[in-house]
């Protein structure tokens, strides 16, 4: 009973320690994306005049793909007036860290006015309308006003130096890959029309050969081995016939252009077509 008691013991203390160990990972995990992961969203410095509205973006692209495409600014002030600013601007669609500088007209400044409130506070809300994603972030009046006074980060510089470069190669290909070792060099010249060395053999044409002389066969037959391949049929149709499994003499068929036949014999490779001269 005791040994009984001692093992449900121990097994409870182990499941109570693995209970806590997966919520201290949990709480670090959970810590450590708040602290370093979660989208950063900072004011920069407008070039515009004081409708002028420039800010950044960062975040983890590759965990969370998305194309931001229109931001939100939005005024809270329940005890002064205005009560309420709301104005929304898009911009050109952004998948990863990005900088814009927009123009929010007269609306910004009737927000930035109502900014010295207490109670006032400012949500800027960034979308990615295609994606369905939204990131909120809020800030006190006076400290967003303060941010803004503040701002000195540059849009242009801020871009170029986040820019995603794509001219880095992602493979790298050596420069011979596929390319054959030359020939060793040889003293042999190549006897084509091409080799100046062999032009004169190569002047003459067809038109200046000797004609072939025709001639008669007394007997055309073909032997064993036919792989039925229809050159012989393609060369003198008249006098050869490829059936499914081999080939065949036409009955009646004439034997007066040997040179055809003989072409045909030449042709075979397997060498099965036999002739004899008449």
């Amino acid at each position: 009973m005791n040994t009984t008691f001692i093992a449900m013991g121990v097994a409870l203390l182990a499941g109570v320690g693995l209970v806590i160990t997966v919520g201290v990972f949990s709480l670090l995990s959970g810590a450590f994306h708040f602290l370093f992961a979660r989208p950063k969203f900072t004011i920069l410095k407008t070039a515009k005049d004081s409708n002028g509205f420039a800010f950044s973006l960062k975040w983890n692209s590759s965990r969370e793909p998305a194309k931001f495409d229109s931001i939100r600014l939005r005024l809270y002030n329940p005890f002064s007036n205005p009560t309420q600013v709301d104005v929304t601007r898009t911009f050109d669609a952004a998948s990863s860290t990005f900088a814009r500088d927009l123009d929010f007209g007269k609306n910004l400044e009737e927000l930035l006015g109502a900014c010295n409130n207490d109670a006032a506070s400012v949500e800027v809300e960034l979308t990615a309308s295609k994606d369905a994603l939204v990131h909120h972030f809020m800030f006190k009046a006076k400290r967003f006003k303060s941010l803004y006074d503040a701002a000195t980060g540059d849009v242009e510089k801020f871009n170029e130096d986040n820019a995603l470069n794509y001219a880095k190669p992602l493979y790298h290909t050596p420069k011979r890959s596929f390319i054959a070792e030359p020939l060793p060099a040889s003293n042999k010249a190549l006897k084509i029309a091409s080799n100046p060395e062999f032009a004169g053999a190569f002047a003459g044409s067809a038109a200046d050969a000797a004609p072939v002389e025709n001639f008669a066969v007394s007997k055309v037959w073909i032997e064993p081995g036919c792989i039925v391949c229809d050159a012989c049929e393609a060369i003198y149709p008249e006098v050869f016939e490829v059936t499914d499994d081999s080939c065949i003499i036409r009955p009646g068929a004439p034997l007066d252009n040997g040179v055809l036949v003989e072409e045909a014999a030449e042709a075979c490779p397997v060498e099965v077509i036999k002739f004899t001269k008449a």
